[in-house]
């Protein structure tokens, strides 16, 4: 069933791992995608994929951390689209090191891209959401918003603080019946981890950790995602849905 069928969604870090995941799962339930991320090229790849499954889709390159980037692009999808119904702040970067090493410009580009980023982006579409009576807003967020590694303090920083972020947002925009949810993953098989996942003996550290004894599957946030967009699930806001094999279980 198309059951976004007639809905407008955007999604950020569209070009690759969870963002492109997302966008397909929601272009196959049959909403119109907006697909935003820094690189044009893998970004036009992922728009026509979604083409191929029936649904218009159309690449923005920009920069999130950006605001006069995410003030243009706000000006630039509404004018393609005429409306936004679903938003999905999935942009995001991580740098592992020890923090005594962490230079001021690399913390700084994981809190701008991954916390002030999805701030920027709602107070540029959420006045497009208001009034229509339907919203969703999506902050990836993860495991990391509730439990700690070494190594992590810009990431775990930011992932916390865009947990507090939806959470505060979720009330102001009740009334307005737009939802604001997190999406916590744990270890995906993505991009992003490859430089850990591809040494065997961190990978089988990750998965001696992971209760259910595999990493997350792209489609699962996919689906995930698409159930959070739906009618069924609008009595879902200001909260997170963990999706990490049990991690945060234990």
């Amino acid at each position: 069933m198309k059951k976004l069928e007639g809905r407008v969604a955007l999604v950020t870090g569209a070009s690759k791992g969870l963002g492109q995941a997302m966008a397909l799962a929601l272009a196959a339930a049959g909403a119109r995608l907006a697909l935003v991320a820094r690189s044009r090229e893998p970004l036009e790849q992922a728009a026509a994929e979604a083409r191929a499954l029936g649904v218009e889709a159309e690449a923005f390159p920009a920069d999130i951390a950006d605001e006069a980037a995410v003030a243009q692009l706000a000006h630039d999808v509404i004018a393609r689209f005429g409306r936004l119904d679903i938003l999905i702040n999935n942009a995001g970067v991580n740098v592992r090191k020890p923090l005594t090493e962490f230079t001021l410009e690399e913390w700084r580009l994981v809190l701008d891209t991954n916390l002030t980023g999805a701030f920027l982006m709602c107070r540029a579409f959420v006045p497009h959401m208001q009034g229509q009576g339907y919203g969703r807003i999506i902050n990836i967020c993860s495991n990391q918003s509730h439990v700690s590694m070494a190594h992590r303090s810009a990431y775990g920083a930011s992932k916390a603080g865009l947990l507090g972020f939806t959470r505060a947002l979720a009330l102001e925009l009740a009334r307005e019946g737009i939802t604001v949810v997190g999406i916590s993953p744990g270890v995906f098989d993505t991009e992003m981890n490859e430089v850990l996942l591809r040494n065997p003996e961190v990978r089988q550290w990750f998965l001696d950790r992971i209760p259910l004894g595999r990493l997350g599957r792209v489609e699962e946030i996919g689906q995930l995602a698409v159930y959070l967009c739906t009618e069924e699930a609008g009595l879902i806001t200001g909260t997170d849905v963990l999706i990490d094999g049990g991690w945060c279980a234990q």
